[in-house]
């Protein structure tokens, strides 16, 4: 079982998201999307992303966003989030949340066996 899972970033929860930009900044990584206001940047150190997110979310996650290459462009060909739903349940695992709608943008959330959140997050 093959899933195209598309781009992928560790999503940090931090408690400063100033002072964490400014550490993660020393380590090469620069703006590549986001706002700071708003509390959730997006970094870029070559082809490496995280995303730095400040009183959102209650731990760090591992994020896959389908349909997107790593600049966040659109690609062609990509497993819809419901398609990599049912071939995960089909395979036995849980989710936590499953995917609304039948089309479009969605999202869905398991555990992995360590407890570490995974979001497989569709935003076409």
């Amino acid at each position: 079982m093959t899933m195209k899972l598309g781009a992928f970033f560790l999503r940090l929860s931090v408690k400063d998201i100033a002072r964490s930009r400014a550490f993660y900044e020393q380590l090469g990584f620069s703006k590549f999307n986001g706002d700071e206001d708003q509390k959730w940047l997006i970094l870029k150190n070559g082809e490496t992303l995280i995303g730095l997110l400040e009183g959102m979310f209650p731990k760090s996650m591992l994020t896959f966003n389908p349909g997107w290459d790593q600049e966040a462009q659109n690609i062609d060909e990509f497993d819809d989030v419901r398609t990599i739903e049912k071939s995960l349940l089909a395979a036995g695992v849980e989710l936590d949340s499953p995917a609304e709608g039948s089309e479009g943008p969605a999202s869905i959330m398991l555990t992995d066996p360590d407890g570490n959140p995974i979001l497989i997050d569709q935003h076409r």
